[in-house]
């Protein structure tokens, strides 16, 4: 076991011996019993550093994690692959019971982590005021935040930098305006003189954030942004003490390509403003990239999963800004309920105008 395993192992307070663990927002691990602290120190000069991606892919491999639990538990429930401090039967993400699996070789080392920064019990409020907001929400939904079932987890995620270059072909629009005749009536048509155009725009690219992790839906951690990655610190196992962590399933050059995807989006509005005039038309774009560097960041979120109908359902609590995003089921009682109180209104009314008119 490494030096760093074994830090996660005894993170006992002093004082009682009970376990300690992160607390949120702090640059402390908190004892569960007694609540006593113990400061999380950073090595001088500790800094967020960065890896070349070409040298990272020439050594076919990267730099392997070791710094997570010496445990490697696979979720027989939905899959997730799970490291931490803490020694739950419960999967994180479904609820689902871990079985251990063997160590891989290989894994990128996290670089930078973003604490958490809200407790447990300010994600639960969080988590009821957005099951008021929902209207149709079942009572079993309401239940979910009256207990214990929010867990913290820190998702791994790639950030990308990259100088690119990008040659481009299309045509510049420009607008002019004509008077057309028709008959004795005249009116003026918009047109556009479009003029062959050929350029290069070049933009630098700083930590492009693409998720590694496939067990949360992508769609759903863009909806939880942005991140506040400026408050990301240099990575130590004790920001993970009391919470689980998941190891990543989307390799590096698999989150190069779909980082370029979002480039390329910024690299086109920056075609189509180097084209200028009124309309544009972008004919091709070729991207070189120069200087691309990734690392592997934890982001943290509060999860909630439940059942409800036959069904799981997954709700997610951003832990640094408290914002909810989820999916939930709808009561179909409440529903029939609220249509014949709508039904009740509208013949309460057409009865009032009938005996108004008579």
């Amino acid at each position: 076991m490494s030096d760093t395993q074994d830090a996660l192992v005894r993170t006992r307070c002093d004082a009682c011996g009970s376990q300690l663990a992160y607390a949120p927002g702090t640059q402390h691990l908190r004892c569960v019993a007694c609540g006593g602290t113990v400061a999380i120190e950073h090595a001088p000069g500790d800094a967020v550093d960065e890896h070349s991606f070409d040298a990272w892919a020439a050594a076919q491999g990267g730099v392997r994690a070791g710094i997570l639990d010496a445990r490697t538990l696979v979720c027989d429930g939905c899959g997730a692959t799970t490291q931490g401090t803490d020694l739950s039967l419960a999967c994180r993400f479904c609820g689902g019971h871990l079985v251990a699996a063997a160590e891989t070789d290989g894994l990128v080392q996290p670089e930078a982590v973003v604490p958490f920064a809200v407790e447990q019990a300010q994600a639960r409020e969080a988590f009821r005021r957005w099951v008021r907001s929902r209207w149709f929400a079942p009572r079993e939904l309401k239940k979910v935040g009256d207990t214990e079932s929010l867990h913290g987890s820190y998702v791994p995620h790639w950030t990308f930098d990259a100088r690119t270059s990008s040659a481009y072909t299309g045509q510049r629009g420009d607008a002019y305006w004509v008077t057309v005749k028709n008959g004795d009536e005249e009116r003026q048509e918009r047109r556009v003189s479009w003029t062959p155009v050929a350029g290069r725009v070049a933009r630098d690219f700083d930590d492009v954030l693409v998720p590694a992790s496939s067990q949360v839906p992508e769609r759903d951690l863009a909806r939880l942004g942005p991140w506040p990655l400026a408050q990301a610190v240099p990575f130590r196992p004790e920001y993970l003490a009391g919470f689980a962590a998941a190891r990543y399933d989307v390799e590096p050059p698999a989150g190069l390509a779909q980082a370029k995807e979002r480039m390329a989006t910024v690299i086109r509005d920056d075609v189509e403003h180097d084209i200028g005039g009124d309309e544009q038309r972008v004919g091709s774009v070729r991207t070189t990239y120069a200087d691309v560097m990734f690392k592997l960041v934890l982001l943290p979120l509060w999860i909630a999963t439940y059942v409800y109908a036959g069904a799981q359902w997954q709700v997610m609590v951003n832990a640094n800004t408290g914002q909810v995003i989820g999916r939930r089921p709808y009561s179909v009682g409440k529903i029939v309920l609220a249509v014949l109180a709508g039904l009740l209104v509208v013949a309460a009314v057409v009865w009032w105008y009938v005996r108004s008119q008579t």
